[in-house]
Parts: C-alpha cells; structure tokens; sequence
C-alpha cells in the first residue's frame, strides 16, 4: 500500500469516528460566527473597525470601506461563504470558498501588526485546512492524484465511537505552539492606540526608539515599514 493509499485509508477511519464529526461540526460553525459579523457590517455599508486612519489596519480599512460595491461584495462573500459552511451539503463549498479569504486576512494582519485578528486569524486558517482535509474525498477528484484501489473496501468501515485523544492532543500541541510563536513574533507592534502602543516601550530595550515609532505611525501616520526602518536605526545608535 502506497503513501496516498495510507493516508486515504487514514481519512476514511477519521471520518467514520463521531467525536471527530462533532469536531468538524464545531469547526465549521466557529468559522461561520467568524464571518457572518463583519460580512453584515459590510454589506451595511458600514466601517468595520474604530481604528484611526492613522493606524496601517485603519488607513487599509479606510481605504477599502471607500471602493463602493466591492466593500459590499467582500461581505456577501463572506456571509456567502459562511452560510454554505452550515449546510451539510454545501459545507465542502464553503470550506474552499472560505480559505483564500481567511489566508489573505492572516497575510494582513501579520504584515500590519494588528493584534485584533494577529491571533485569530492564523488559527482560522488552521480550523479551515482541516476542514479541507476532511472533505479530501470529495476535494480528490478535481486533484491531480489517481484514485485509491481500496476506496470501495474503506467506505464499508463501521462508525466509530472511541475518543481520538491522539488527534485532540496533536491539536492542541499544534496551537500552542502556533499561539506561541505569534506572540513572540514580533519585538514591537503599533497596537490599536498610541497609549497601549507606549505601554510596550517601558519593558524595551531602547524606550526611546519605541516612543519614535509609536508616534510614527499613530502621529505621522507613516507606512509601518518606514517606521519599522526608523526604529531600526533608532535601536544601532
């Protein structure tokens, strides 16, 4: 038996076990509740966030909240995406249409520093691969890979009842170290205001150069990378 047969036969025992159906019901309903807010925001046309258009986040938000009907269609894509998660038959197309928008979320947040999705956003992305990977028997067929032999033996697998406490603790290994490596990420952050920006510059090497850049981007407004730039040559005099 090759590599994809043994993973296919590991899928097909995965989705035969109830406490990983309940996880993936779970799944896809967080993912939804993740969604249906901030598509609704945007559909009414109203600003997603308070953050100042000082602030890299805001001044993209601004930005994007101003381009009319394609800040409307965002949110019914995202509402779009998350209706179809919670519906059985649709939730395999929810799970595909969903990921591109959850991965282009996390690249921002993490290339803008912003702490309110900073978090979430990555963990999304971790819930919504997984969700990829349990509708794999049906995401196959439009994959370069030959079908297994063994799907017909494997679909007469019986239900399973026994908690897979092998997945669960891999899982959450998993996101503790990815919570783990986010929140060391990054030496300095522009956070949401400039007082909380501050707080950071009293445990920092260089409290002076922290105060430079939390004033650059929450004053000046600058581009966080010139101000990532600033505070860079701040720290090496």
């Amino acid at each position: 038996m090759n590599l994809l047969s043994r993973f296919e036969q590991a899928h097909l025992q995965a989705k035969s076990n109830r406490w990983l159906r309940y996880f993936t019901v779970f799944c896809r309903i967080a993912l939804a509740a993740g969604f249906l807010p901030s598509g609704f925001v945007k559909i009414a046309g109203e600003r997603f966030t308070s953050l100042s258009v000082n602030h890299p986040m805001g001044h993209y938000l601004e930005a994007l909240h101003e381009t009319s009907y394609y800040y409307t269609f965002i949110g019914i894509v995202q509402v779009t995406a998350a209706i179809l998660l919670l519906i059985p038959r649709t939730a395999t197309l929810g799970a595909v249409l969903y990921f591109p928008i959850i991965l282009n979320i996390c690249i921002l947040s993490l290339a803008v520093r912003f702490e309110g999705s900073l978090l979430s956003s990555p963990l999304m992305v971790l819930a919504n691969t997984y969700l990829l990977f349990w509708d794999y028997d049906k995401l196959k067929f439009i994959l370069p890979f030959n079908r297994s032999p063994h799907d017909a033996f494997l679909r007469q697998q019986t239900r399973s009842t026994k908690f897979p406490m092998a997945f669960f603790a891999r899982s959450a290994a998993a996101v503790f170290i990815l919570v783990l490596i986010i929140t060391n990420l990054f030496e300095i952050q522009p956070h949401n205001t400039i007082p909380d920006c501050e707080i950071q510059c009293k445990d920092n090497g260089n409290p002076q150069a922290c105060i430079d850049f939390c004033n650059c981007i929450h004053v000046q407004g600058r581009p966080i990378e010139k101000c990532l730039e600033a505070y860079e040559k701040a720290k090496k005099k």
